[in-house]
């Protein structure tokens, strides 16, 4: 299983349920990096997403203790059952957010992080791999700038 994520310098991740700085060149990569692929979301993420719709060409599972069900998701409510889930799957990205990550981040092996260069206030943070132990930084897929604002995206595995 892999996990992709949008960090800040200080590892923030979201304020209230939502990204408080979006880059469209991140925005891309995500899409094209997950097409075809299971994606793992926990509700709040999943209420963040263009109109709370699955995202196309993807197999979308929600990972959440809820019983709603909304069309064009596999509900799941446990880490186990998403595990197996994901299993099933070619690819499968963890893809957010705080407390879904903390949970699935022991069964991930790599890790694509872009690294957004700027600190808003941000209310939920990803663990900083670059002082675990556990992953290292494999390479720099690409980096840039977006109005006015440093980014790379980077490519993790676990040690």
């Amino acid at each position: 299983m892999e996990l992709i994520v949008a960090v800040y310098e200080d590892w923030g991740i979201g304020r209230e349920g939502t990204q408080p700085i979006a880059l469209s060149a991140d925005r891309k990569f995500f899409r094209q990096t997950t097409k075809g692929a299971m994606v793992i979301v926990g509700r709040r993420t999943l209420e963040d997403f263009p109109g709370k719709q699955p995202l196309p060409g993807r197999v979308n599972v929600a990972l959440t203790r809820s019983e709603a069900e909304i069309p064009g998701f596999t509900f799941c409510h446990t880490p186990e059952e998403a595990l197996a889930l994901a299993q099933t799957a070619d690819r499968a990205f963890v893809i957010g957010g705080g407390s879904v990550y903390l949970q699935l981040l022991p069964y991930c092996t790599r890790a694509y992080v872009t690294k957004v260069h700027c600190q808003p206030q941000s209310d939920t943070f990803f663990p900083n791999l670059d002082e675990s132990p556990d992953w290292v930084l494999e390479t720099i897929l690409q980096s840039g700038e977006e109005n006015g604002i440093p980014y790379e995206m980077c490519l993790y595995r676990r040690a």
